[in-house]
């Protein structure tokens, strides 16, 4: 008897950043709101933005936040396979949330065989559980150079029996013969799996497209299942630091009284999404720090977490950043480190099993007694405890290799477990933490933008401006996103 398979929807592109992953986190909220149990999936995910399940597990941001859509809570079986770049030919990979090993590009090609059945299993486990299933692929199915040990896409769709969806970003120019040459390089099967396509990030008038759209099912026989608009300033979590590089932090500075904030924007930066809550704060300016000159005028900098602290902290001295964030404590700035930047601004950074290099050990900023040291196993938890000065409640979670070890600084940070969450000095003005995720508190937020006005003598507002909840922004997106797909055609082809 045939085994049946839970019906599935996946979301492909024709390039990387044409929008699936956002697309998917639509449909899931959609669907939910329709009454279905529905969950995400991506067999293979590689991003340096990663989270920390409730049972210790890492997964790529973008499935948690599909998950956050379809209000579960992150499971690894969604992202079975995440890879953190560490170099330009190389990558930690993370298998059902532990990492398993650093690989070349060879030894991982090697590994795919293996670990594909893995990625069915997991995806044949948590299908089971729910009634429909939103998959996403990764890059573009028709990479000619990847195609023969592709794991992520149509040989997945196959697996699970999902109808294709192919996305293109209209707004980057040629989606059409984008869509037209995708379909000229797919095999007669994986042709077969395409259902339709949707243009995404359109801006202007729609029926200016109405040839286009005749001429796609004239030529390939598959119809364009919707025009989705451009949808600016979503309020969710980036997946990867494509669109951080390309500019996301560069909001328009405010007008009125306000402080600024410049986060330092490392080579190999992770975890940025630890800052998106700031953007919404209507008194504080975030300004992306890559030279010295970019220090000038900030209240507080930011050294955000790396995925190869090793590499990044030679950049830093460099670059020159490092003298300039020497002066700037001289000044009595303020100066934050979370994870990889907690371990920057320390005495020294210990690599002996080479985790991220030949095995060096470097000298740090040397602005907090710390020595670090990173360790064969990561650490991954979820944590919660009271930040000390200001006496509120923080969480989020760690993951690092790194182990600090403090001497001559002040506990910031108490966790629930009786565990310190980080170190600083006396002042209060040079602190770090592991703790990803500290700024999603609303109230600790807001303290911290007001002990920043207040030292350059501004009133405190005292009461939250901006709070960091990402249901309304889903309901925005699903309500967009149904309005301008055939949702109805959708329906046919899971009942297919």
């Amino acid at each position: 008897m045939p085994i049946t398979k839970t019906p599935a929807i996946m979301f492909q592109g024709t390039c990387s950043n044409a929008g699936k992953s956002v697309l998917t986190a639509a449909l899931c909220r959609i669907l939910l709101q329709d009454g279905l149990r529905v969950a995400p999936f991506k067999a293979q995910n590689m991003s340096l933005n990663s989270f920390v399940t409730r049972e210790g597990g890492e997964m790529g941001r973008a499935q948690v936040v599909q998950a956050q859509a379809a209000r579960l809570d992150p499971d690894v079986r969604m992202n079975p396979v995440l890879l953190k770049p560490s170099s330009d030919t190389g990558c930690q990979v993370i298998v059902l949330g532990r990492p398993v090993g650093n690989m070349t590009v060879d030894a991982y090609l090697a590994y795919k065989p293996q670990v594909f059945v893995t990625v069915q299993a997991a995806y044949d486990s948590l299908a089971a559980e729910y009634e429909v299933m939103v998959l996403e692929g990764a890059g573009s199915p028709a990479e000619v150079n990847l195609k023969a040990h592709d794991i992520v896409n149509m040989p997945m769709a196959r697996h699970a029996g999902a109808k294709v969806l192919l996305v293109g970003d209209i707004d980057r120019g040629g989606v059409f013969a984008s869509f037209v040459g995708t379909m000229e390089i797919l095999d007669d099967w994986e042709r077969e799996l395409i259902a339709g396509y949707v243009v995404n990030r359109f801006r202007g008038q729609k029926s200016l497209l109405a040839e286009a759209l005749d001429y796609m099912g004239q030529k390939t026989g598959k119809p364009v299942l919707g025009v989705v608009d451009y949808l600016a300033n979503l309020g969710l979590p980036e997946e990867d630091s494509v669109n951080f590089k390309a500019g996301l932090f560069s909001p328009h500075r405010p007008a009125g009284e306000h402080v600024t904030l410049a986060l330092i924007d490392l080579p190999h930066i992770s975890n940025f999404t630890d800052f998106e809550p700031f953007l919404a704060e209507p008194d504080l300016f975030v300004k992306i720090a890559r030279t010295p000159a970019d220090l000038v005028g900030a209240d507080a900098v930011i050294l955000p977490g790396s995925k190869n602290v090793i590499a990044d902290l030679k950049w830093l001295f460099h670059s020159g950043l490092a003298e300039a964030l020497k002066q700037y404590s001289v000044e009595g700035r303020e100066i934050i480190g979370i994870c990889g930047g907690f371990q920057m601004l320390g005495q020294s950074i210990a690599d002996p099993y080479q985790i991220e290099s030949g095995g060096e050990t470097l000298a740090g900023l040397g602005l907090l007694e710390l020595a670090t040291v990173l360790e064969k196993d990561k650490t991954l938890t979820r944590q919660s405890g009271v930040h000390l000065a200001s006496g509120l409640e923080v969480h989020g979670y760690e993951i690092h290799h790194g182990q600090s070890r403090a001497s001559e600084t002040c506990d910031i940070i108490h966790f629930s477990n009786g565990e310190s969450g980080g170190a600083g000095n006396q002042r209060h003005t040079i602190w770090g933490t592991y703790l990803h995720g500290i700024f999603d508190a609303d109230p600790f937020r807001r303290w911290f933008i007001d002990r920043l006005r207040q030292r350059r003598g501004l009133d405190p507002l005292k009461t939250v401006q901006a709070a960091y909840d990402l249901e309304p922004a889903f309901d925005r997106l699903a309500a967009a996103v149904r309005s301008q797909i055939d949702m109805d055609a959708i329906y046919r082809l899971l009942k297919k």
